[in-house]
């Protein structure tokens, strides 16, 4: 036998999909609207599985909280930015150089606000409303980076993440599985 569970998630954040294109056949038109600084109301459903019960559970769903307080933390109210895109300078003009970014073992990275401590207080909040990744934050590499956070620290208690499913919208989401 295999039992399954879900956990669902909420959290609001911005990105830009700086490699947006459209074939207008499909689309309607050419409009690239997530090329442009936007957010979202974002919904993230873990499912995860084990062939075997412990204490008649999968896992107790309280085994997610740390999950919860990553989202908290790093990516509620944050603006994910891809380290590669080509506004990088622009947003983030005090590391266009790329360099003081702080890395996490998650796979992403922060400004070092130490950096720029002389700078007014709202310089200051904005860089810390950045998150930075090496990917294009599309809801589908959204969706595989989170699995593989989910997934790599579940299987440290024997239980599997199996797949992740990212609303970015409520009629709009990207599914991985593993």
């Amino acid at each position: 036998m295999t039992w399954n569970i879900s956990k669902q998630f909420d959290f609001c954040y911005g990105h830009r999909v700086w490699s947006q294109e459209l074939n207008k056949d499909f689309a309607l038109d050419e409009c690239l609207k997530c090329r442009h600084l936007h957010g979202h109301q974002g919904k993230i459903i873990v499912h995860l599985e084990s062939n075997k019960l412990q204490n008649g559970m999968v896992t107790d769903f309280k085994h997610l909280n740390w999950f919860k307080q990553f989202l908290d933390d790093t990516l509620d109210h944050k603006f994910i930015v891809d380290i590669n895109d080509p506004l990088f300078s622009t947003l983030l003009p005090h590391y266009k150089d790329k360099k003081n970014l702080v890395k996490f073992s998650e796979g992403f990275m922060i400004p070092d606000i130490t950096i720029i401590q002389d700078e007014p207080v709202h310089i200051k909040e904005m860089y810390e409303g950045y998150v930075i990744v090496d990917f294009v934050p599309t809801s589908e590499n959204l969706s595989a980076w989170l699995l593989q956070i989910v997934h790599d620290k579940m299987k440290t208690i024997d239980v599997k993440a199996t797949s992740l499913e990212f609303y970015e919208t409520p009629k709009s989401k990207s599914m991985v599985t593993i």
